[in-house]
C-alpha cells in the first residue's frame, strides 16, 4: 500500500504546530497502525529528520497509552484501540490525518503526545479503597451480587485512554469520571468512600477545565472498551445523593 499521510507536527507545547505531509510505501495490509508510523520514523531517521512522536507501551489494547485522532475519529475507523486498528481498514492511495487529542486539559507535550495526567489527578482524588492491612481476605469474605459485580466489572474495563474526551465536542471528561467512580461505588469494599469520592472526583475534574457534558453520546460511541453512557447518569445520581447526605449532616 501507498499512503498520503497528513501528520501534526509541534516542537513543544509552546510552539505553532502545523500538519506536515508524508509519503510512505510498502505498507502491508496486516501491520498495525502504529507499526506503519515506525516504517515512517525509520525513513524520517534514514533522511536524518525528526521522527514523529507518538505515545504507545503494550501495542496490545490494555494500557491506553495509544492516542490518536485519525480521520477526524479518536482511535480511528474501527472501534478499537490505535495499537489494534490494522492497516487492512484503509485503502491503498488514501490520504489519512493523523492528529492528537483536542482538549484544553491534555496540552500537546510534543506532535502526538499529550500530557493525560489531569487523569491521574482524578483518579488521586477519590479512586481508592480503603483497605485493612494484613493478609489478603478470603475471596468469598464479602459476597456481592451478580448484578453488581456485573456493572463494576463493566466499568472497571475503562484503560484511561481518553478517547472519550476527544470525541466530545465540549471536551467533557464525564465518562472516563463516572466509570472510576462508578466501579468502586457499587461494590461493598468502596462503600466508606462512596459520598466523597463522587464529590471529590468530580470536583477535581472540573478543576482541570475539562468541558461540560450535554449527553451528545459521542464519548460512548468512541470509548474503545465500550463503557455505557449510562454510566454518566448513574454518576449523575451518586453525585445528587452524596450532596444531599452532605447537606443534611
Amino acid at each position: 500500500m501507498k499512503l498520503t499521510l497528513r501528520v501534526w507536527r509541534q516542537q513543544n507545547a509552546d510552539a505553532e504546530g502545523a500538519m506536515s505531509t508524508y509519503e510512505v510505501d510498502g505498507i502491508s495490509s496486516d501491520m498495525s497502525f502504529l507499526e506503519m508510523l515506525d516504517t515512517l520514523n525509520e525513513e524520517l531517521i534514514l533522511r536524518g529528520e525528526d521522527p514523529v512522536a507518538f505515545d504507545h507501551d503494550c501495542r496490545e489494547g490494555i494500557c491506553g497509552a495509544c492516542s490518536l485522532v485519525i480521520n477526524g475519529d479518536a482511535h480511528g475507523p474501527e472501534r478499537t484501540t490505535t495499537c489494534q486498528l490494522h492497516m487492512r481498514s484503509f485503502q491503498d492511495g488514501d490520504t489519512i490525518d493523523i492528529e492528537p487529542w483536542r482538549a484544553s486539559a491534555f496540552p500537546v507535550i510534543k506532535d502526538l503526545v499529550v500530557d493525560r495526567s489531569a487523569f491521574d489527578r482524578i483518579i488521586q482524588a477519590g479512586g481508592y479503597i480503603t483497605a485493612p492491612t494484613g493478609s489478603a481476605p478470603d475471596a468469598h469474605a464479602t459476597p456481592v451480587p451478580k448484578p453488581d459485580a456485573d456493572f463494576a466489572f463493566e466499568h472497571a474495563e475503562c484503560i484511561g485512554c481518553g478517547a472519550c474526551v476527544a470525541a466530545c465536542p465540549n471536551g467533557a471528561a464525564m465518562l472516563f469520571t463516572s466509570a472510576k467512580i462508578n466501579h468502586l461505588n457499587v461494590l461493598p469494599q468502596g462503600a466508606p468512600e462512596r459520598e466523597t469520592r463522587v464529590l471529590d472526583m468530580v470536583a477535581q475534574m472540573d478543576e482541570e477545565g475539562f468541558g461540560g457534558c450535554t449527553l451528545t453520546g459521542e464519548c460512548a460511541t468512541a470509548c474503545p472498551k465500550g463503557i455505557p453512557l449510562v454510566s454518566i447518569t448513574s454518576m449523575n445520581k451518586e453525585w445528587l445523593r452524596a450532596t444531599r447526605k452532605v447537606a443534611k449532616r
